[in-house]
């Protein structure tokens, strides 16, 4: 489904509040009931989830300011998309991980989850890529251009 840059611009918002209060959360809150290991792990999730939640408010600041056609404007909301799912299944797989490793451990089908969100982040960013490549090109006349000093 495909969405509109108010959605991702919201998405955005709430995902890196949820970014700042899960870090701080793990910073000052995991330390005593987590093993290193999972709280190693956790803060791979906050950090991933914080990049990539940036990289989904460009995208849609991009599509509030864009005037490409609509198949760049569609490769940038497949994009988006694939940026929302790639943090639920790393990030939240991650913390789900290190939740529920406080009270005795995870099953072992939810381990297999963080790389398919990072496939899913992977895929966002070759999709960014082609969007990019097809944005069109603005040609400045040579009399236009920033003279050299």
């Amino acid at each position: 489904m495909m969405f509109n840059a108010r959605f991702y611009l919201l998405m955005s918002a709430i995902s890196g509040l949820l970014s700042v209060a899960l870090g701080a959360f793990g910073a000052h809150g995991l330390k005593k009931s987590v093993s290193a290991d999972m709280l190693a792990a956790y803060q791979t999730g906050v950090q991933y989830q914080f990049i990539h939640t940036l990289a989904l408010l460009a995208i849609a600041i991009l599509l509030l300011i864009s005037n490409a056609g609509p198949n760049v404007i569609n490769k940038l909301k497949l994009c988006a998309n694939l940026m929302l799912v790639g943090i639920l299944l790393f990030s939240g797989s991650l913390y789900t991980m290190t939740f529920m490793s406080v009270s005795g451990g995870f099953p072992a089908w939810l381990g297999p989850i963080t790389p398919i969100g990072g496939l899913t982040f992977i895929m966002a960013w070759i999709l960014l890529a082609v969007a990019a490549y097809k944005l069109p090109v603005e040609h400045l006349p040579a009399d236009q251009l920033p003279a050299e000093k």
